[in-house]
C-alpha cells in the first residue's frame, strides 16, 4: 500500500487543474484561464499527462483496461467541453469533465495502492 513518485507527480498535475477550476467557479476566471475553453484545454493537456504518468509501467489486466476505457471517456468529455465551450451546456460539460478526470485519478491511485484487488484470484490446487 505504497504510492510512488509517479503517483505524487500525477497528483500535482491534477491539483494544477483543480485549483484553477475552483478559482474559475468562484470568480468566473482565473489568470491565465479566462473562459470555459481555456479551462477545458488546460484540463485536457494536464489530465492527459497525468494519466500517461500514472499509466506507465502498469500491467494490461482487467483493471488496466477498465482504467483506460474510463480515461478515454473522460477524454471525450474534455474534447466535447472544449469544442462546445460557446454553447449553453458548456458549464455542465466542463463540470462533468472535471469530475471524470478526478474519478480516473482516484481509481488509478486506488489500483496503485492495492486497496482493491482487481485481479483474478489464483487457482486453488487440488
Amino acid at each position: 500500500m505504497r504510492l510512488h513518485r509517479k503517483d505524487l507527480f500525477a497528483s500535482l498535475l491534477i491539483a494544477a487543474v483543480a485549483v484553477p477550476y475552483v478559482g474559475y467557479l468562484l470568480r468566473g476566471e482565473m489568470p491565465p484561464i479566462e473562459d470555459q475553453r481555456g479551462m477545458a484545454g488546460t484540463g485536457l493537456v494536464l489530465g492527459a499527462v497525468a494519466f500517461l504518468v500514472l499509466w506507465r509501467g502498469d500491467a494490461i489486466d482487467r483493471a488496466g483496461k477498465a482504467e483506460t476505457a474510463s480515461a478515454v471517456l473522460s477524454l471525450g468529455l474534455g474534447v466535447a467541453a472544449y469544442e462546445l465551450s460557446d454553447s449553453a451546456m458548456a458549464d455542465a460539460l466542463l463540470a462533468a469533465f472535471m469530475a471524470s478526470m478526478a474519478l480516473v485519478w482516484v481509481v488509478k491511485l486506488v489500483d496503485h495502492t492495492g486497496a482493491v484487488h482487481w485481479h483474478r484470484p489464483a487457482e486453488v490446487a487440488r
